[in-house]
C-alpha cells in the first residue's frame, strides 16, 4: 500500500473523534471537517480558523466498541504507518503551510504502552530531530501506564483520554474490553502532572501546556442530557480538563445494540451550548438540566429555556444591573455584558444603542429594560416562547451540515 493509500484510509479512521476540534461556536463546521488527505479544519472560540493533519497510526485494533468505525469486527482495510512516514507527512504538510500541528490517535494494535510509545515517538523525533514548533496532540491510549503517559506529556502540548461514554452500564454493554476506571486513572495522573508542571516557580509548563481533553459520544447509549452535563461538570471541577467534547454518534455499524437514524446533531448543539454556560456564564447543572426535566430543549438554546422558566428574574434593567446578571440575559454574551457597563459607565445607555453594541437584540430586547423602559414581550412566557422558537427569531440554532468503575468516578465527583 503507498503512503497517499495509508494517509487516506488513516484519516477517514480518524475523523470520529472530535476531541481535537475547537467546538462550540455555531458553525456549520465546528465540529471539524476533514479532507482526505487527513487536513482537518476547525474553528477556535474567537473565530480562528485552525488546521490539524489529523489520523491514527493504525487503525489494527484489537478492542471491539460496537460504535467504533476501527472495531475489530469491522470488514474495513487495515493499515499503519511508520514513525517515518508519519514524521514525514507532518514536516511536508507543516512546511507548506497546509497545517498548524498534528492530531495523533491510533487503534490499539500491541499492549498499549507499546501503541503510546509508537505515537510518542512520533512527536519526540518532530520536536528533537526535526525542530518541529507546531501544535502536537496526542491521544492517551486506554491502559498505558504512568511512564508511558508521563513520556508523552513531554513532548506533546496537548493530551487526549477518551470516556466515550457517560456511564459504567453503557461502557459494559457497548465497550467491554475498556476499563472506565482506568481511563479515568489516566486523566486523574495526567492532571496530577498538569498542575505540577504548571506550578508557581515552574516557568514554562513542560508538560502538556495546553491541558487535556476528552470527548463523550451523545446518542450511542440511553442517558439524559443531565447525566453527561453532571460528568462534564465535575471532569472540569475535580481534574481541571480544558475541553469536553460531544461527538454525536454516527452509526458506522451494524450492531443490534446501537440505535438506528440520523446523528443527533441537534442535541450535540445544545449540550455545547450548555458547556459554554457551565464554563464561562457561572451557570450549573440543576439550572440547566434538574430532574424534573433532565435533557435540554431541542427547540431553544438552554440560557433562554432557563429564562422562561424563571420569568420573575425579567426584565433585568440594564442600568443597574452587575456583570453576573447581564451574562444571565439571552442573547448577550461575555463581550456584550463588558460594553454594556462600559457604555452606563460613560452615560450613553439607551435602548436605541443596545442593538449596536454587540448583542442578540431580537432575543435580550424581551428580557431587558433601562430605567423602566422596554421593548419586547412582557408577562407571557408562552407566546414569548412561541416566539423565540420560532425561525428567523433570532435565536441560534444548528447547521444540519455539521458533520465498571464509572460509579466510583460519580461518587468522588458527587454527581
Amino acid at each position: 500500500m503507498d503512503l497517499s493509500e495509508k494517509l487516506s484510509i488513516l484519516a477517514a479512521g480518524a475523523r470520529y473523534d472530535a476531541s481535537c476540534a475547537s467546538s462550540g461556536s455555531d458553525r456549520a463546521s465546528s465540529r471539524g471537517a476533514c479532507t482526505p488527505s487527513g487536513i482537518c479544519h476547525s474553528w477556535t472560540g474567537d473565530g480562528r480558523c485552525v488546521s490539524l493533519i489529523k489520523v491514527l497510526y493504525s487503525n489494527v485494533c484489537r478492542l471491539d466498541c460496537a460504535y467504533c468505525p476501527n472495531r475489530a469486527g469491522a470488514d474495513i482495510p487495515r493499515t499503519s504507518f511508520t514513525a517515518e512516514e508519519l514524521i514525514r507527512i507532518t514536516k511536508e504538510f507543516y512546511r507548506r503551510n497546509y497545517v498548524e500541528g498534528l492530531f495523533l490517535s491510533s487503534g490499539i494494535f500491541a499492549d498499549p504502552d507499546i501503541v503510546m510509545d509508537r505515537l510518542t515517538e512520533v512527536a519526540r523525533r518532530l520536536r528533537r530531530d526535526e525542530g518541529f514548533g507546531g501544535y502536537i496532540h496526542l491521544k492517551a491510549i486506554p491502559g498505558s501506564g504512568e511512564r508511558a503517559l508521563r513520556e508523552a506529556g513531554r513532548w506533546a502540548d496537548r493530551l487526549s483520554a477518551n470516556l466515550e461514554l457517560p456511564t459504567s452500564d453503557s461502557l459494559a454493554a457497548l465497550a467491554p474490553q475498556k476499563d472506565g476506571g482506568e481511563i479515568l486513572g489516566a486523566m486523574r495522573f495526567l492532571s496530577g502532572e498538569i498542575r505540577e508542571a504548571a506550578g508557581p516557580g515552574r516557568g514554562t509548563p513542560r508538560f502538556a501546556p495546553a491541558g487535556q481533553s476528552t470527548q463523550i459520544i451523545v446518542g450511542a447509549s440511553p442517558e439524559p442530557d443531565r447525566t453527561v452535563l453532571r460528568l462534564a461538570s465535575g471532569l472540569y471541577g475535580k481534574l481541571g480538563l480544558r475541553r469536553v467534547y460531544y461527538s454525536a454518534f454516527v452509526p458506522v455499524n451494524r450492531d443490534p445494540r446501537l440505535p438506528s437514524g440520523t446523528p443527533p446533531l441537534l442535541r450535540e448543539h445544545r449540550l455545547y451550548q450548555a458547556d459554554w454556560l457551565l464554563r464561562f456564564y457561572g451557570f450549573s447543572v440543576d439550572e440547566i438540566a434538574g430532574e424534573s426535566e433532565p435533557n435540554l430543549d431541542a427547540s431553544l438554546d438552554p440560557k433562554t429555556a432557563w429564562a422562561l422558566r424563571h420569568p420573575e428574574a425579567f426584565p433585568v434593567d440594564l442600568a443597574r444591573a452587575g456583570r453576573e446578571e447581564l451574562l444571565r440575559v439571552p442573547g448577550i454574551g461575555v463581550t456584550g455584558a463588558a460594553r454594556i457597563l462600559e457604555t452606563r459607565r460613560a452615560g450613553g445607555l439607551s435602548l436605541e444603542v443596545l442593538p449596536r453594541l454587540g448583542i442578540a437584540w431580537k432575543r435580550a430586547r424581551h428580557f431587558v429594560a433601562v430605567r423602566g423602559s422596554s421593548a419586547g414581550i412582557e408577562g407571557d412566557p408562552d407566546r414569548l416562547r412561541a416566539l423565540l422558537a420560532a425561525p428567523g427569531s433570532g435565536g441560534p440554532g444548528v447547521r444540519s451540515s455539521a458533520s465498571s468503575a464509572v460509579p466510583r468516578l460519580q461518587r468522588e465527583f458527587q454527581f
